[in-house]
């Protein structure tokens, strides 16, 4: 069994044999408009271990929750492996299409997948005590789901939860995170990699409440992200007028692209 990510241009150019900057990647959902970096990254002192509490706070600052309702990891994916691991529950429900990575994950750690098209059937019922993933926005069409009636299901089978976020900062749009001090079984991914444009530098986090941060802490390393990853993310997240200037360009692009398309 095959599976792949996209993003690839190189392997892709040379395939077809054209060059890479004639290539437009659609495959990939990163952000095109960078933030402002302010650091000289020749400067930072790597001879001590890294220490995360300044990237820990800048980003529970920026998700307004607690430091101690996160933890961080190096990238969604890692993130994603590692809670399928921990929780070492016996069956999901995945509500596709979504990240391929999760279908990987259920696979290596036993899972029993139940698919369920969000298209044609979002209310399907799930088992009782299972894991069920849903990635709000979702990928690859980016809508985003009003949750609470789903919630209200999944909770009532007292199910585990975890909402993939990685894309809500592209929109307007509430956090589930909300709901985290409501349900002691409520998980939330994120991506520092594709709003700022940056899927070099890995930086993710699952936000949940104190609790079962503590539990997965017990069974990650102590040092999962270097100094460079912390560095970038925390001059991200410093530039005030990124978030703005973003999301005007990119809703300015999306209607060209969508005019183009209805031309086409």
């Amino acid at each position: 069994m095959s599976f792949k990510h996209g993003g690839n241009i190189k392997e892709f150019a040379k395939n077809i044999g054209c060059r890479v900057d004639e290539v437009i990647d659609l495959s990939s959902n990163i952000n095109f408009v960078k933030p402002q970096i302010d650091i000289d990254f020749n400067s930072l002192d790597i001879s001590a271990y890294p220490n995360y509490d300044t990237l820990k706070e800048s980003i529970a600052k920026n998700y307004k929750i607690k430091t101690n309702q996160l933890e961080l990891f190096n990238g969604a994916s890692t993130a994603i492996y590692s809670l399928f691991g921990q929780l070492d529950l016996k069956e999901c429900s995945l509500y596709a299409p979504l990240y391929l990575e999760y279908k990987k994950s259920a696979i290596l750690h036993g899972y029993k997948i139940n698919y369920i098209n969000r298209f044609t059937d979002i209310y399907h019922e799930i088992k009782e005590n299972s894991l069920v993933v849903f990635v709000n926005p979702s990928t690859p069409d980016g809508e985003f789901y009003n949750l609470y009636p789903l919630l209200k299901k999944w909770i009532d089978k007292n199910a585990t939860i975890l909402i993939d976020e990685s894309f809500l900062d592209f929109t307007p749009f509430e956090s589930a995170t909300n709901y985290i001090n409501g349900y002691n079984k409520l998980y939330i991914i994120k991506s520092m990699t594709k709003f700022y444009s940056s899927a070099g530098i890995r930086v993710g986090a699952i936000i949940s409440n104190s609790q079962n941060i503590k539990n997965i802490q017990k069974r990650e390393p102590l040092w999962k992200i270097s100094q460079f990853d912390s560095a970038y993310i925390q001059s991200s997240l410093r530039d005030k007028q990124f978030n703005q200037h973003s999301t005007v360009i990119n809703n300015k692009n999306r209607d060209r692209v969508i005019e183009l398309l209805e031309k086409s």
